[in-house]
């Protein structure tokens, strides 16, 4: 059985990001999937891009990493933008909608959002038709590997909000839904970094076959204070709520 490790939202804590690696490592979970929001936050955006270049085979774009690019007007997106540059700007900017993959016969989708947007937000609670809409083949997705088939799995971050969900389709399909939760700045009350792990059949043709297959979310506990040290040390423009949300594991608003 192979094993693919999906991150997300690093938000710049990159002593929750290091965390996370390691126990993949122990795993020996070799592939690693990123699913956006590598900065904004918290206060080593330019190590968090840095590193998610080394170490993810594929990176999908967020609403931070897509929205620094645009003109600031606040402190820490002005900030943010300064410390990274041109060349990591690019870098996140040129970054692609989503990713597809085959698992034991099935057929995965992975983005930030949504199927419509970066920063169209679906939460937990959203209901039925919300959530079916994210199965949905959209001018940003195109069809599943180029053809008209739609996707079976759907996984996402965004809403820093950890789940696996299965639905019905109209036709009367089985779907999996899940979120792998927040790397950098958990927001169901837990204040571990989240990501999720998928396992299946990942070698060709095996993966066009139904086997097995799994969705293990996983929390891993970090040095939260070492985040806060390095944010009081940089200068972090918006240091407060940084420290508050890592602490509580909650939004604050």
């Amino acid at each position: 059985m192979d094993k693919i490790a999906v991150i997300s939202d690093i938000h710049g804590n990159l002593p929750a990001l290091e965390a996370v690696v390691g126990d993949i490592r122990r795993r020996r979970i070799r592939r690693i999937i990123c699913l956006g929001d590598l900065v904004g936050k918290g206060p080593q955006p330019c190590e968090a891009v840095d590193r998610i270049r080394e170490l993810c085979e594929t990176t999908v774009q967020g609403n931070w990493d897509h929205g620094i690019n645009n003109p600031q007007d606040k402190k820490n997106g002005l900030w943010q933008q300064r410390l990274l540059g041109p060349e990591r700007l690019r870098y996140l900017r040129e970054l692609p909608f989503s990713a597809e993959l085959r698992l034991s016969g099935r057929r995965v989708r992975l983005f930030h959002a949504s199927a419509q947007s970066i920063y169209h937000r679906v939460l937990r609670k959203a209901g039925k038709k919300e959530k079916l809409a994210m199965f949905d083949n959209t001018d940003q997705t195109g069809g599943f590997a180029g053809s008209e088939l739609t996707p079976d799995v759907i996984g996402y971050g965004d809403i820093h909000v950890p789940y696996v969900q299965t639905l019905k389709s109209k036709a009367g399909e089985g779907l999996l839904l899940f979120n792998t939760g927040s790397v950098g700045a958990p927001y169901d009350g837990l204040p571990y970094a989240s990501y999720a792990v998928l396992e299946g059949e990942a070698s060709h043709p095996a993966c066009l076959k139904p086997a097995p297959f799994s969705v293990q979310l996983v929390r891993v506990p970090y040095d939260i204070e070492e985040a806060v040290a390095i944010a009081e040390r940089v200068g972090l423009p918006n240091l407060e709520r940084f420290v508050s949300e890592i602490r509580s594991g909650t939004e604050q608003k």
